[in-house]
């Protein structure tokens, strides 16, 4: 069975990584191509702007969020391509956020492990 996991960008890529997709919109700062180490970076994938700048990493917000990114996922390709991946091998979510389990990454890990077991 394959694992589909999510890592900070900051933290050092591991061979348990399998494919390291980053799925942020904005390359993270202060971080190198070579250091990253993503395989692919899904950018389309990521919150709009707009979701971004709105849920701003508020704890407060962090339900209505995941309705409101879920929306914005909803037949989006990307999502379709990942489950693809996932099917086939490890996938490590890279994100730059400080709270992995309060971030969009968490999301899509629920979306993908829910299609994964349907």
């Amino acid at each position: 069975m394959c694992v589909i996991r999510i890592k900070r960008v900051y933290e050092k890529p591991s061979p348990d990584d399998g494919i390291r997709v980053l799925v942020e919109r904005l390359w993270p700062r202060g971080v190198s191509k070579e250091k990253a180490a993503v395989d692919r970076w899904c950018k389309e994938i990521a919150p709009s702007p707009e979701l971004r700048k709105w849920y701003s990493h508020d704890v407060s917000k962090w339900e209505e969020f995941k309705q409101r990114y879920l929306k914005e996922l909803d037949g989006n390709q990307l999502v379709e391509r990942l489950s693809a991946l996932a099917a086939r091998g490890d996938v490590t979510l890279i994100i730059a956020a400080r709270d992995p389990e309060r971030s969009s990454a968490a999301v899509l890990l629920g979306l993908l492990e829910h299609r994964e077991g349907a």
